[in-house]
């Protein structure tokens, strides 16, 4: 029986090798969340959609994520309300190298976050600096204690493996009704910033007219300055000689407009307009402006960040209403890529292997009768 008992466990072996073989995971998954329902609902309140590429692959060991993953999210939403392509992307947590930097600039990519340890040359590094929004983690001291004109940026993953993870409702609570801030993303926040920089100003007689060039990339987001020491203002006009929209103080997420506060003039221009400011007499020499790095005036921007977002519909679900404005770093799953050839192979050889082995065992026995 030694030599049947090694025939039989040689036949097992062979028989088995497929069913144990590793199924290589060459598909991915498409979150439909992104293109139905939830997707065009949060754009439309002005959240932005990022990338975080590919599920389990760091962009530092393969580069084809970055472009792959830009396409993907092209193919399902626009990234923002102020453009198609996606400029923010999610890294993971340590350095990334010139490569990848090289990659994400040639693929569209402005902004990367939040836990890089260098600092690259040409890309804006976004901080984790506003905590977690997770239950117990949350800190609203830490949000309540931002710098005038800085963005806080909060971490949030609604599933750790298979775990939900449940946000702090009293933050959120408290960002929601917080009248103070500024509700923005960061491809939105890095833009404005720049957008402010750029608005020309001009004095004649007693007009002055403000102007913003249409923006040199793929995003045209609104820019913000405030003018001082002006005389009485008569009215503010754009381009079409059509009156430019009052801004009320209320006002938390970014749009073109104006208002007065504080004897100053706010007013906030999109790229590729003009207004005309008219007032009561031409004495204008006194009259300034400045930048404004937070939209209205307020004192400074919040985003949720949400990292690794695979299913939006489970990253979002409780935040369908909110007034937040979230930045989702989108993240394509794996899919098993079964080999249905092998599957069947290994379906056979189940049902054949008792078989073969019987049959092994009686012709043993058959051939010790004859013996």
């Amino acid at each position: 029986m030694g030599k049947l008992a090694i025939k039989g466990v040689i036949l097992i072996i062979i028989f088995t090798i497929p069913t144990v073989s590793p199924v290589m995971a060459t598909e991915w998954k498409s979150d439909g969340w992104i293109k139905n329902l939830i997707g065009p609902e949060r754009l439309a309140i002005g959240d932005e959609f990022g990338c975080h590429g590919f599920e389990n692959i760091d962009i530092n060991e393969e580069q084809w994520i970055i472009e792959s993953c830009k396409e993907y999210l092209s193919s399902q939403s626009n990234s923002s309300r102020w453009g198609k392509y996606p400029i923010s992307f999610g890294i993971t947590p340590g350095e990334i190298d010139d490569i990848a930097e090289t990659n994400l600039l040639n693929s569209g990519f402005k902004i990367i976050g939040d836990q890089v340890t260098n600092t690259p040359n040409e890309l804006f590094v976004m901080e984790r600096n506003g905590g977690s929004l997770e239950k117990n983690i949350a800190n609203i001291s830490l949000l309540n204690s931002a710098n005038k004109d800085t963005l806080v940026s909060i971490y949030w993953i609604a599933r750790i493996y298979d775990i939900k993870v449940r946000e702090d409702k009293e933050v959120v609570e408290w960002l929601e009704t917080n009248e103070k801030i500024w509700y923005t993303t960061w491809g939105e926040w890095y833009n404005h910033k720049i957008s402010s920089t750029s608005i020309n100003m001009s004095k004649e007689n007693n007009e002055l007219t403000v102007t913003l060039s249409a923006a040199n990339n793929s995003w045209q987001v609104p820019g913000s300055i405030s003018i001082e020491n002006t005389p009485q203002l008569i009215s503010i006009k754009d381009s079409n000689d059509i009156d430019v929209p009052i801004l009320d103080e209320t006002d938390q997420n970014l749009k073109s407009g104006w208002r007065n506060v504080d004897n100053k003039i706010i007013l906030t221009i999109s790229p590729n307009e003009s207004y005309t400011l008219i007032f009561e007499n031409s004495n204008l020499s006194s009259t300034i402006s400045n930048p404004l790095m937070t939209f209205n005036d307020l004192h400074n921007g919040v985003t949720v960040v949400g990292h690794h977002v695979s299913n939006l519909r489970e990253s979002a679900s409780d935040f369908l209403d909110s007034e937040i404005l979230f930045t989702w770093l989108i993240e394509r799953s794996s899919e098993p890529d079964f080999n249905w050839p092998i599957i069947g192979i290994a379906i056979i050889t189940l049902i054949a292997t008792p078989i073969a082995i019987k049959w092994l065992i009686l012709k043993d026995e058959y051939d010790t009768t004859l013996g």
